[in-house]
């Protein structure tokens, strides 16, 4: 055995000598192998297999990465060339002439609306803003409330609208008015706000509403008189005495007495004012502090007409010879129906669907004049109104068997405006006859116009398609034709080919019966006799009244451009403010619709929440 030790791997553990190198010999020789053995390999990767010479390769090092230079080069070069191709597109598209497309002209109905909003800035008495747009219009009525009037007498009614051509303030009309205007701007404020008319159509609204809550104290809870009218009318025959009828001269120069009568018995105008109130409450929400007097306003008003029962217009008053109302019964719905939605309190939703009132408004049975909406019959928009509310919330028991009917005598009501039904006859040009051939006829058709409209409008937003007529169903655009052709026929599409809205398209009335346009504006001040010169002349008007509408044609589409004829050249408050009402419905693009919320703003959910669910089982 031999002295040395084995490798326990089967080699002599011997050391020859010419192992004797140091240990740092030993680790360069080691190192230098291993460099050699790496460079083999690298050369072996980056060789082609039949290769036998070694090739050196380029590169870019740009620091966080190393990459051919081929590649680099090449990227470069693609990227040059997509910049110069940018840039000369870019110039080709900057030098060549573009053919811009310029939004629609607006449509007739939008046209329309900006003139007949016109016509209210036209009607405002008292100290009148910088803005209103009227230049041959001044301050006026600067003392009304001041003078004689039954005791106690509101100081201050300066303000609001003189309501047709005269300067009377008839406050029955002119409340109506606003909670037209106040009904078309909840529901379409978007189409306001895109013919730019929302700011001014509110302006307008407010201007009334301010008004009117000068007529009663509207701080308190309960009221014993209100304020009806201001100036007077007297056409008793062979009446001399200085008066809005008797005198015509411009607002501005009045100097006789404007007496101011108020009611201490008118549910009907009393109901009537609350409803405007209410419904303005709803436009200027978001102006809280003004809302919620506007609030207090309505439910002292209409508290006022549920405890002091009768009429404001009984045989007597003047008021019965221009604005006569034929019942209250009507203002209770009408007005129950606005108070609900103001406040959102039930009591008033129970009121307006209790059918002995409904009964005694008329809702159950026709007549000449049923399904007709105007200053004095509200029933038609009551019902309308309150079948939006049953279209959207259901509220269900105890209103859904009233508001089934009101439902059901909205769709009868929307059946008898179509030509196909002879519940009304049409003239030869095609206007309905809502009136039945009676003079005035256009301030009827523009609310029947809107209901049309509008009911369209809820059906459409329901996606319901139609409604039925008998066994016949309609389509919500028949509906919709109906409304165009009416306001089509006001706008010039009749056999005169006038317009019936002033300053509207190249033929329209010159010589409407109106004291302010007809008189004109030279500094000189023409007295009570002195104005009738201007009444009589056959020349037209000095001023134009721009959007105002006429009273309309006869029933058999002739019309007298004649000033002294009233019942052809007068236009009125209430006529324009459902003009406006459904210029705005059928203005714009149909898609836009009706707002479906603003109006339940105020109104709690119809039924409780329902409760969490039980929390989980646990074992």
């Amino acid at each position: 055995m031999s002295m040395y030790g084995r490798d326990p791997w089967g080699g002599p553990l011997e050391i020859h000598a010419t192992d004797s190198a140091t240990d740092d010999e030993r680790s360069r020789n080691l190192q230098e192998l291993d460099r050699g053995a790496l460079d083999e390999t690298q050369q072996s990767w980056l060789l082609g297999a039949g290769e036998q010479k070694k090739k050196k390769k380029r590169y870019v090092d740009l620091g966080c990465i190393i990459v051919s230079r081929k590649l680099f080069i090449w990227t470069l070069g693609t990227l040059a060339v997509c910049a110069f191709l940018a840039g000369f597109i870019t110039l080709i598209v900057k030098t060549v002439p573009r053919h811009h497309h310029k939004p629609p002209p607006p449509d007739n109905y939008t046209i329309a609306l900006h003139k007949a909003l016109l016509f209210f800035n036209a009607q405002k008495s008292g100290k009148l803003p910088r803005h209103n747009n009227v230049s041959w219009r001044g301050n006026s009525g600067l003392q009304d409330g001041k003078g004689d009037g039954v005791p106690p007498v509101i100081k201050d009614l300066v303000g609001g609208y003189y309501d047709a051509g005269d300067a009377i303030k008839f406050n029955f009309p002119m409340s109506f008015s606003m909670t037209m205007l106040s009904w078309s701007v909840i529901e379409y404020s978007g189409k306001y706000q895109a013919a730019g008319e929302l700011g001014h159509v509110k302006d307008i609204i407010k201007w009334g509403t301010d008004y009117l809550l000068k007529n009663f104290n509207s701080t308190a809870d309960t009221i014993t008189q209100l304020g009806m009218q201001v100036g007077s009318g007297d056409t008793s025959q062979g009446s001399t005495t200085p008066n809005d009828h008797y005198c015509w001269m411009r607002p501005e120069d009045i100097d006789y007495d404007r007496p101011t009568q108020t009611c201490t018995t008118c549910s009907d105008l009393a109901a009537e004012m609350a409803a405007a109130l209410a419904a303005a409450s709803i436009v200027f929400k978001d102006n809280r502090a003004y809302s919620q007097k506007l609030v207090h306003g309505a439910t002292t008003l209409f508290k006022f007409s549920r405890d002091s029962r009768g009429r404001y217009s009984p045989n007597g008053r003047e008021a019965s010879v221009f604005y006569n109302s034929t019942s209250y019964w009507d203002e209770f719905v009408w007005g129950g129906a606005w108070m609900y939605f103001a406040t959102g309190n039930s009591s008033y939703l129970k009121l307006a669907t209790t059918p002995r009132l409904a009964k005694h408004a008329g809702a159950f049975w026709g007549g000449p004049d049923y399904g007709v909406l105007s200053w004095d019959n509200k029933l038609t928009g009551a019902q309308v109104l309150l079948s939006r509310l049953r279209l959207f919330l259901s509220p269900g028991y105890p209103y859904e068997e009233i508001l089934s009917t009101f439902h059901n005598q909205t769709g009868i009501v929307m059946c008898s405006y179509l030509p196909m039904f002879t519940s009304f006859n049409r003239t030869r040009g095609g206007l309905i006859q809502l009136n039945h051939g009676r003079p005035q006829p256009l301030q009827y058709v523009v609310n029947a116009a809107f209901l049309a409209a509008l009911y369209s409008d809820y059906l459409d937003a329901a996606d319901t398609p139609g409604w039925y007529c008998g066994p016949n169903f309609f389509s919500t655009d028949v509906l919709r034709d109906f409304a165009k052709t009416q306001i089509d026929y006001i706008l010039g599409k009749n056999p005169r080919k006038m317009s019936y809205i002033v300053g509207f398209g190249n033929h329209y009335p010159k010589h409407v019966h109106h004291r302010g346009a007809s008189i004109p504006k030279n500094k000189v001040k023409y007295n009570c006799k002195g104005g009738w010169k201007w009444r009589d002349s056959s020349k037209p008007n000095p001023h134009t009244i721009v959007g105002a509408m006429v009273a309309g044609p006869d029933k058999h589409d002739h019309f007298h451009d004649v000033r002294t004829n009233y019942n052809y050249t007068e236009p009125t408050l209430a006529g324009n403010a459902g003009l406006v009402a459904a210029l705005v419905a059928l203005s714009g693009d149909k898609t836009t619709g009706i707002d479906k919320n603003t109006l339940f703003s105020a109104v709690p959910p119809m039924f409780p929440t329902p409760p969490p669910p039980p929390a989980p089982w646990k074992p």
